[in-house]
């Protein structure tokens, strides 16, 4: 989305719910009455990319296997654009071919010379973190691992991240990929803050929301019924059936080097109520890293989102808000024309409270002339700016950057006036000025 400056109108002030005296600084927040061991971590709202808690968030980390979520991301849009089918077929590489046979790494082993579908590839990668599967994937799309990542890092700049650093396309450090790193030093890794991670994971389920029903699956055989037959069980245990089986866990990808430590980006739903999640370097309660950790964290912020928030509408599709119902128009056969949400304003609030907020409207000053005008003619359903939401200490509700805020179009069209109408009313203009001269001057004499 295009970044446009702009000014504020004060509009509606609303009530909402929070806990007393647990409102902090630069934002919307319950105090989180927990600390997350983890070097990093963030929750958001699927729904809308507000954001819930963090900690240490724009500090750039390995990321290790979270890395996949990039090339999910990628493959979906080359399928969804034509340029790739899932019945499509890949004839495995000497490349892929030696690192699918590295079975302390995450692998299905895989076939030199032989054939797989992109859908096998896609769930090997998906459920089970499969790297050689992920490799293919990357050479199908782009013809080489490293044309792909120059496609990863120019996806992730589009997406809107901005601490991010992709080498490979599975997370590897380079020094695991058999001397075929073609991107980056030997010791390399992929890295990413944690909001790049929710952002990247935000942008995933929003655009390509068929990965949760791949990265949902808890088991499954690769080339069942053949000699190449392999259980794959998925890395996230928080999945219905595994072993830290979680209520409402849909996804979405887990990722450990030695580097990166044990992360994982979990999203989750209950009740209507999408939550996103990422622990980055998790640590359990004696500081070590431990493949429980990032479950064990990943919960506290889970039960955190799901039971001290609940979601609150602000504003409805296509309503007004109070103060800024208009704009002016310049040439048109109206001066003004009504202005409305196009979609509904809702926020995440804590239980609870009697806060106040207040909704600001920005403009998109580039659709502005010098005197702050709409200029007609103009079309019903423009795109004239989006609401910003505040606290009662004008701090903003924060959101990830690159989530889409809601909008405000105007209502109606307004045609341009003709010649005659604007010439009548200039001449208007100028009698009333004229004569605001004359009054000012006489009133002068007494």
């Amino acid at each position: 989305m295009k970044k446009r400056s702009g000014y504020r109108i004060s509009a509606i002030f609303l009530s909402a719910l929070l806990f007393i005296g647990l409102v902090v600084p630069g934002g919307m927040k319950a105090k989180a009455a927990f600390e997350v061991n983890a070097s990093a971590a963030i929750l958001i709202d699927a729904d809308t990319g507000q954001i819930l808690y963090e900690k240490n968030s724009e500090k750039q980390l390995g990321v290790a296997s979270m890395s996949k979520m990039m090339t999910e991301y990628l493959l979906l849009e080359a399928v969804k654009a034509g340029k790739i089918s899932f019945e499509d077929t890949y004839q495995v590489s000497d490349y892929v071919y030696t690192v699918s046979q590295d079975r302390s790494l995450s692998n299905v082993p895989l076939r030199a010379g032989e054939t797989y579908t992109i859908k096998e590839l896609y769930e090997a990668m998906t459920i089970y973190s499969a790297n050689a599967a992920t490799i293919a994937i990357a050479e199908k799309i782009a013809g080489s691992e490293a044309e792909f990542v120059k496609l990863m890092n120019e996806k992730a700049k589009v997406l809107g991240l901005e601490q991010y650093q992709f080498v490979n396309a599975t997370g590897l450090n380079n020094k695991d990929l058999k001397g075929n790193h073609s991107t980056g030093g030997e010791t390399d890794e992929n890295m990413m803050s944690g909001r790049d991670v929710a952002t990247l994971a935000y942008r995933l389920v929003k655009d390509y929301p068929e990965v949760l029903e791949t990265a949902s699956i808890p088991k499954k055989k690769f080339r069942e019924g053949t000699d190449d037959e392999i259980a794959m069980e998925n890395w996230n245990w928080m999945l219905p059936s595994l072993v830290f089986a979680y209520e409402g866990m849909t996804g979405l990808k887990t990722g450990t080097t030695d580097f990166a430590g044990y992360c994982f980006t979990g999203t989750a739903e209950r009740n209507g109520q999408k939550l996103i999640a990422v622990v980055m370097d998790a640590k359990s309660s004696d500081g070590n890293g431990t493949y429980n950790a990032r479950f064990v964290e990943m919960k506290k912020m889970l039960d955190y989102g799901f039971d001290q928030f609940e979601r609150q509408e602000i504003a409805a599709a296509g309503s007004q808000l109070k103060g800024a119902e208009t704009l002016p128009v310049q040439k048109g056969k109206e001066k003004e024309v009504g202005v409305q949400t196009k979609s509904a304003a809702a926020i995440l609030l804590p239980k609870q409270s009697e806060a106040k907020y207040k909704s600001e409207l920005v403009l998109n000053s580039s659709d502005l002339n010098e005197n702050k005008e709409l200029t007609a003619p103009v079309e019903k359903g423009e795109v004239v700016g989006f609401v910003v939401i505040k606290d009662d200490q004008d701090n903003e509700v924060p959101f990830l950057k690159a989530a889409g805020k809601t909008q405000v179009e105007t209502a109606q069209d307004v045609e341009k006036a003709n010649w005659f109408t604007l010439t009548m009313r200039a001449v208007g203009g100028g009698i009333a000025n004229g004569w605001n001269w004359i009054a000012d001057k006489v009133t002068g004499w007494f």
